[in-house]
């Protein structure tokens, strides 16, 4: 499937496009951004909080766990971190937002597909830190502008506006979908 992929455009590929799409995405996503990466120009905080009914009915709401601090912290901390703690989290948002737009809304399979993979993405890594059980999540997204550097003897740059987004809370069930 990935040759299929990556390879000129041929009849088999045209004609098994949908499956093949279907194979690759979201895990096995061929670009040539090693070549010439696109140099970030946001930067984005991910968290998460988990939604319970305790046993008497009572909604309980956890505080935010930080997903992009523990990612930051697992590439710190590790000599040879993998591509996937470096980047599962940041490219399942992009995947998110490139789908989704502003309304949070799965308009295509393709959609809801990423949808459920950041929201699997972000229930395991729940499940890993805090072991309390829940029912549901919600994703929250601050996105500040990376400032271009300030010239030694220039005026300091103004401050860019942060976005702070609030995903839906989304259900999930004990084995994480």
């Amino acid at each position: 499937m990935v040759f299929l992929y990556v390879a000129p455009s041929n009849q088999i590929s045209q004609r098994y496009s949908k499956q093949i799409n279907a194979w690759i995405y979201p895990l096995f996503e061929q670009n040539w951004r090693l070549f010439a990466p696109d140099p970030e120009s946001l930067s984005r905080q991910i968290s998460v909080r988990t939604e319970s009914t305790s046993a008497d009915g009572t909604r309980q709401v956890s505080d935010w766990l930080d997903l992009t601090a523990l990612d930051d912290a697992d590439v710190k901390h590790n000599v040879f971190p993998s591509h996937t703690t470096q980047n599962m989290l940041r490219r399942a948002w992009t995947s998110y937002l490139e789908t989704h737009g502003g309304d949070d809304r799965s308009h295509s399979a393709r959609a809801l597909m990423f949808q459920q993979y950041l929201r699997n993405i972000a229930a395991q890594r729940v499940s890993a830190h805090r072991h309390d059980a829940f029912q549901a999540i919600q994703l929250r997204v601050i996105t500040r502008p990376i400032a271009a550097p300030t010239p030694p003897h220039g005026p300091p740059a103004a401050k860019a506006a942060v976005d702070t987004r609030y995903l839906p809370w989304w259900k999930v069930t004990s084995n994480g979908n």
